[in-house]
C-alpha cells in the first residue's frame, strides 16, 4: 500500500473550519497529533480551547470524509479533547486558585431575564463538557436557589467555621445569598456591605477547580458593580437586553461600564425576542426588533442570541429544572448550548493569564 502524503492529509484536515471562530485546526493551534501507518490507518488528536461536547461529533464526521479522499486512507480515528486555560483579567489581577475563568452576566436594568440566562448559560457550558459554578450576587434579590429547585431553608455546610463548601445540582456548584437566609429575610444593606457580601461568598466558597464560574451580577451600573468589577478578577462579561428601547438604554451602559473597568464585553444576548404563543405557536415582537443587533453592532461586539419569551422557559425555571436540563433537546435549549460555546469560542481568544505563575518574594531580616 502506498505512503499516505502529509501534505495531501494536512490540506484535508484544514477543509474543516471551526464555526464559532473562522478559522481551521492548524490556525488554532488545536492540531496536537497526526500519524498515520502502512496499512492506511490515520489517527488525528484534536484539542480545542473551549467546550463543544455538541460539535464534536459534526467535527468528526467532516473530518473523517474529508480525510477518506485522501490517496491510501483505509481508516479514520478523531479524538477530540478540550483544554480548557485561565485568560486575561482586568488590571492583571490574579485568578482564583480554584476558578480559572470569572464570566460577569449582567444587565443594565432588571427584569430583562439575566438570572433565568445565567443559569441556563451555565447549564449549558456544563452539557458542553465544562466544570461550572454559579454565584448569585444579586444580594437584593437571590433567585438562582429556587431556580435550581434547592428548597427554601437549604444552608451550605461550613469547613472550619470559615469556609462555605458550595452545593451542587444539575452538574453545576452553586452559591447564593439565599442559602444563608431565609426568603422572608429583606437585605436592608447599603452598597459597601452588599460588596463586601458577594467578594466573602465568592472568595470562602471552596469552589471545586471550576473552568468556568458565573456571576449572576446585580441590575444597574451603580456602586455596587463598579465595585464587583474593580475587585473581581473577571474574564469576560456578557449584557442580557430585551429589545425594548428603555433596555436598550440601559444595556448600553452596562457595556460601557465594562470597558472603563477593562472587562471584555464577550457579546449581547437579546431575551424575550418574541412572544411565542403557547396555543398557537404564532410569534410576535411584544417589546420590538432588532435591538440586540444594533447595540452590538454599535459597540462592535457579538449578537450571541435571541431568545424567546415562552411561557415553558418561566415554568420550567420556576419549578427548579430550567429548560436546558427540563428539555434538552427542545430549540430553546440547543439555543443556550450555541450561545455557550460562542462565550467560551469568544473567551477562549483572549491571552492566557500568566499572573499566577509567577511567585510572591517576602524578604525579611532574621
Amino acid at each position: 500500500m502506498s505512503q499516505i502524503d502529509a501534505t495531501q492529509l494536512e490540506s484535508a484536515i484544514k477543509c474543516y473550519q471551526d464555526p464559532y471562530l473562522n478559522e481551521n485546526l492548524y490556525e488554532l493551534k488545536a492540531i496536537q497529533n497526526v500519524a498515520s501507518d502502512e496499512q492506511g490507518n490515520v489517527t488525528v488528536d484534536i484539542q480545542m480551547g473551549y467546550p463543544c461536547d455538541g460539535i464534536k461529533g459534526g467535527m468528526s464526521q467532516i473530518l473523517t470524509s474529508a480525510i477518506e479522499n485522501v490517496e491510501g486512507v483505509e481508516k479514520v480515528t478523531i479524538n477530540v479533547t478540550t483544554d480548557i486555560i485561565p485568560h486575561q483579567v482586568q488590571n492583571h489581577m490574579k485568578n482564583m486558585d480554584k476558578v480559572k475563568n470569572i464570566i460577569a452576566v449582567a444587565s443594565g436594568k432588571g427584569g430583562v431575564g439575566k438570572s433565568t440566562t445565567s443559569i441556563n448559560l451555565a447549564l449549558a457550558l456544563s452539557q458542553e463538557g465544562a466544570k461550572v459554578g454559579i454565584l448569585d450576587a444579586d444580594i437584593y434579590g437571590p433567585s438562582v436557589g429556587l431556580m435550581l429547585g434547592f428548597p427554601d431553608g437549604t444552608h451550605p455546610k461550613t469547613q472550619d467555621n470559615q469556609f462555605f463548601i458550595p452545593l451542587e445540582k444539575h452538574g453545576i456548584q452553586a452559591m447564593s445569598m439565599a442559602f444563608l437566609v431565609n426568603d422572608k429575610t429583606p437585605m436592608v444593606w447599603r452598597g459597601p456591605m452588599v460588596s463586601g457580601a458577594v467578594q466573602q461568598l465568592l472568595n470562602q466558597s471552596l469552589w471545586d477547580d471550576l473552568d468556568y464560574l458565573i456571576v449572576d451580577m446585580p441590575p444597574g451600573t451603580g456602586d455596587i458593580q463598579l465595585t464587583l468589577s474593580q475587585k473581581v478578577p473577571v474574564a469576560g462579561s456578557v449584557i442580557v437586553t430585551t429589545p425594548q428601547d428603555i433596555a436598550l438604554l440601559d444595556c448600553k451602559k452596562g457595556i460601557e461600564m465594562f470597558r472603563k473597568v477593562d472587562i471584555p464585553v464577550l457579546g449581547v444576548i437579546e431575551n424575550m425576542s418574541v412572544h411565542i404563543c403557547s396555543n398557537c405557536g404564532h410569534h410576535e415582537p411584544l417589546f420590538g426588533e432588532g435591538g440586540g443587533e444594533r447595540i452590538s453592532q454599535e459597540y462592535e461586539t457579538e449578537l450571541l442570541g435571541q431568545l424567546p419569551l415562552h411561557k415553558t422557559i418561566r415554568e420550567q425555571t420556576d419549578s427548579g429544572t430550567p429548560t436546558v436540563v427540563a428539555e434538552p433537546d427542545s430549540e430553546v435549549a440547543l439555543m443556550y448550548r450555541d450561545i455557550a460555546r460562542k462565550v467560551a469560542a469568544e473567551l477562549s481568544q483572549r491571552a492566557k493569564n500568566y499572573t499566577n505563575l509567577f511567585p510572591e518574594i517576602i524578604v525579611s531580616q532574621d
